[in-house]
């Protein structure tokens, strides 16, 4: 490999790393498997770009260079099939900042926000924190295990009412790392027309599909139709590692919505980190090498993560097909009311809680990390998986 992907990089103590929510959060004998964060460094030539913007020395309000929407234009067009222009591109801070903004932007206070569970934990928590109304549906478990989660439109359907307003969709889905077949977007987009409904599609993981040759579609591409009521959400962060450079972009088609999603935004968000901006452009122009390295890192550790699921009694998973995370359903593991905190005590692993997904007895799993760490975590469960069988 032409890339470090086997190294462990030390993150927790302050002679070789720099404080982070996912490693400080614990005590240093608790290994984190938790926020969608890896712990691979970023591409050289991302790191490389940002000396270079560092080195230069002032570090003023940037402003969105046009290098850096056309860099997402190819992208999107190579990789997606959709020709974007660049005048769609709202350059903000975060894409959870955008789902708020979006909710600020296309409903009023008492309308609906409607999102289905298990969902990456702000999705839920968007139609509070705007003074809207909450709406959750379930998506259908796996038939068998080993199975897919499936998009029940008739239980999506039978959550809407007439204050509903919003769809805040995923796809791919975090956590359960579906990629959702065309048939099922199908009905999802015929859905959001009856309705008359907005949508909010988070693309983040899209650049993360994990099987060979699987190439993503976004849903405004998909159903041009679709693309007038629809904001697209996408970012280099999980993509690239560059979380902490907050830096994201919603695409916006119809320009009566693009100018009411700048007008939510304004005043109430800083503009984006100048080395966001930097990474972002690099990241969309110069990182297709690094990314297909870390899709081959990150199917071996799928692959080591079945093996060891398979030797853990009752615990079921879906293999993701996109995102380095893993969906375990523990439900009948033999870990108590909190399988979080069980393993978390008896295993030294920390893995995220389900129920902030929406889903009690369900376990979120980040395999982005070295193979040697993935091992002693993996092995560390064993010992208290496998004993639930004795």
């Amino acid at each position: 490999m032409a890339f470090d992907f086997a190294t462990p990089v030390e993150r927790r103590h302050p002679e070789g790393g720099y404080p982070s929510q996912k490693w400080h959060r614990y005590a240093e004998d608790i290994l984190p498997l938790w926020v969608a964060d890896m712990d691979f460094r970023a591409p050289p030539v991302v790191v490389e770009a940002l000396k270079a913007r560092i080195d230069h020395g002032v570090y003023g309000y940037g402003e969105i260079p046009a290098s850096l929407t056309e860099a997402l234009c190819r992208w999107s067009a190579t990789h997606y099939d959709w020709v974007i222009e660049a005048d769609w591109q709202h350059w903000l801070p975060g894409v959870v900042p955008a789902l708020h903004f979006a909710a600020l932007a296309l409903t009023d206070p008492g309308d609906a926000i409607l999102s289905v569970a298990p969902i990456y934990p702000p999705f839920l928590a968007v139609a509070e924190r705007t003074g809207r109304q909450a709406q959750t549906a379930l998506l259908a478990e796996p038939d068998a295990p080993g199975e897919p989660w499936r998009l029940d439109i008739a239980a999506l359907e039978a959550s809407i009412t007439p204050q509903t307003k919003l769809l805040l969709w995923c796809h791919p889905h975090n956590p359960t790392g579906r990629v959702w077949r065309e048939e099922e977007l199908a009905g999802l987009a015929a859905l959001v027309e009856r309705h008359d409904l907005w949508v909010v599609s988070d693309e983040l993981h899209c650049d993360l599909l994990l099987d060979e040759g699987a190439r993503h579609r976004p849903l405004a591409a998909l159903f041009p139709a679709l693309a007038r009521r629809t904001i697209t959400l996408w970012a280099p962060s999980k993509t690239f590692n560059l979380a902490g450079l907050t830096s994201a972009c919603a695409v916006i088609p119809d320009p009566q919505v693009r100018q009411r999603f700048a007008a939510a935004c304004k005043g109430l968000l800083p503009d984006v980190n100048v080395l966001g901006l930097v990474a972002a452009e690099t990241a969309y122009r110069d990182g297709e090498p690094w990314r297909q390295e870390l899709l081959a890192v990150l199917r071996t550790h799928r692959t080591m993560l079945e093996s060891h699921v398979d030797r853990w009694p009752g615990v079921e998973m879906s293999p993701p097909q996109a995102t380095y995370l893993a969906w375990l359903d523990v439900r009948r593991a033999g870990l108590g009311e909190a399988p979080y905190q069980a393993l978390k005590e008896r295993a030294g692993v920390a893995l995220s809680d389900g129920a902030a997904f929406g889903r009690p007895g369900f376990l979120r799993l980040n395999f982005g990390t070295t193979a040697a760490q993935l091992a002693v975590a993996l092995t560390r469960m064993d010992r208290v998986l496998g004993e639930q069988a004795q």
